[in-house]
């Protein structure tokens, strides 16, 4: 715990600094006394052209909510918080279901994550457990007293029209297929993830205190063998994410104020079932967004799940493309619902909005060379800051996915360096999958290629 805090404290040096030199070398501020030249903007672009001007630079601001969260869950709550420890005995937790949703068009993939996560579960003292594996397409997993599979019938309807995989998890909470009781614990995964033992021991930790009846944890992308090395980089922003943003919301107000994602979620039985996954197409498309928002609305706390889980990032830039784009559609149609209160959804909403906006916000990078602006030294700074966190998180999620010890000092810094130059990547990546997600058809769910094939030598 002491060499954790120790990190956490060299790390709060590191990124204040990183802030502080950002800010300088961005101009923002200024350690000598040279005076700068100021433009007249109305006289050199006109009124139209200054107006514009001034608009989308203003745009950046929409980031405020989100990249304050990011920096206080960084700065005040233990980045490197060590290793897990239990605070009861597995044998007093309740029963937890781990549930698993695939479509099933990656069987082996299925079948080999089972396996593995039911060995380390029972290796870490789990008793009161089961894996249950929903699909659409029947897998044929081995018999097990620890296993279900269940098959969601191609007749299926939910009462709403609810589609894809809200469709798949409403169908485990109807009354003949269900088979846990209210005190139950779910914990919902995707087809590719891994438990951890870090994982497990929080996951026990969280249900034994029984305070809270939503949580969710960190994700990781860099582990084992990596596929696609542009788009795991460039996914160690939310690994940042979720140890910034996602603590601090869960933490501090117990609330998915930005919402959560899908994977590594744990719920009690009895609430998932009153909230339910039955929220018609406009809750099908990013169906974990919109549960978080409906179970905010009616008043359910959530909290943060110690340790981490495994996943990996896309293989292919298309698929990294089609899953933001989904992603955009998903909490576009969940801000716009007339379902979800505007007060639950504001931050959503304006973090949303600042992702749409994106391209325009894109342009101050050039027009800021080309056409400079004269603004008020607040608004200089506020930028300044906004765009030295969103860098500093890219570096930070480096140091928690591919750390030192592991890799070595050289390959340490190359990771680091590789992560800054994905930054343009990705916002070219994420411009895309905007354009094409606001003009493109909406209720649409693409599936993500996640099993890795293993040539075979004849």
């Amino acid at each position: 715990m002491l060499r954790g805090r120790v990190k956490h404290l060299l790390h709060c040096i590191s990124f204040l600094s990183f802030i502080f030199m950002f800010l300088v070398f961005a101009g923002a501020i200024n350690l000598d006394d040279k005076t700068k030249d100021i433009v007249d903007p109305w006289e050199t672009y006109g009124t139209y052209g200054t107006i514009i001007l001034y608009i989308l630079r203003l745009l950046t601001l929409l980031t405020i909510p989100q990249v304050v969260c990011n920096f206080a869950g960084l700065i005040f709550f233990n980045a490197f918080p060590g290793k897990v420890k239990l605070k009861g005995s597995p044998l007093l937790a309740p029963f937890i279901c781990i549930r698993v949703v695939t479509r099933g068009d990656f069987p082996k993939l299925v079948r080999d994550n089972v396996t593995r996560n039911m060995n380390l579960c029972i290796d870490v003292g789990m008793e009161n457990f089961m894996i249950e594996v929903v699909t659409d397409k029947a897998i044929n997993l081995p018999k097990h007293r620890r296993v279900r599979e269940v098959v969601v019938p191609s007749e299926y309807q939910t009462k709403t029209g609810a589609l894809f995989k809200s469709r798949a998890l409403q169908y485990c909470l109807e009354d003949n297929v269900n088979i846990l009781t209210e005190t139950d614990w779910i914990v919902h995964l995707d087809e590719e993830t891994l438990l951890t033992e870090n994982s497990i021991r929080g996951i026990l930790n969280f249900v034994l205190d029984g305070q809270h009846q939503f949580g969710q944890g960190l994700i990781t992308y860099a582990n084992e063998k990596i596929i696609n090395w542009m788009t795991t980089l460039a996914d160690s922003f939310r690994v940042a994410d979720d140890m910034g943003k996602l603590r601090f919301q869960f933490y501090l107000f117990h609330k998915p104020l930005f919402s959560w994602k899908g994977s590594y979620v744990v719920t009690q039985m009895n609430a998932e079932k009153k909230v339910s996954f039955d929220n018609g197409l406009d809750g099908s498309v990013a169906e974990d967004c919109y549960f978080a928002m409906k179970a905010y609305k009616e008043g359910y706390t959530f909290n943060f799940v110690e340790g981490e889980m495994w996943e990996k990032s896309p293989f292919t830039l298309w698929d990294f493309i089609q899953q933001r784009k989904r992603w955009i559609q998903g909490i576009l149609l969940v801000v716009h619902s007339k379902d979800i209160p505007i007060f639950n959804k504001v931050f959503l909403a304006i973090s949303c909005y600042s992702w749409v906006t994106l391209p325009l916000s894109t342009s101050n990078v050039f027009l800021a060379a080309i056409c400079p602006i004269p603004c008020p030294h607040i608004l200089d700074l506020v930028c300044g800051f906004i765009g030295a966190v969103n860098i500093y998180m890219y570096i930070f999620g480096v140091v928690k996915s591919f750390p030192i010890h592991r890799f070595g000092p050289l390959k340490f810094c190359l990771f680091i360096g590789g992560a800054l130059a994905t930054i343009a990547f990705n916002i070219v990546i994420e411009n895309i999958a905007v354009v094409w997600g606001v003009l493109g058809k909406k209720h649409k769910f693409y599936i993500v290629n996640k099993e890795v094939k293993i040539p075979v030598t004849v």
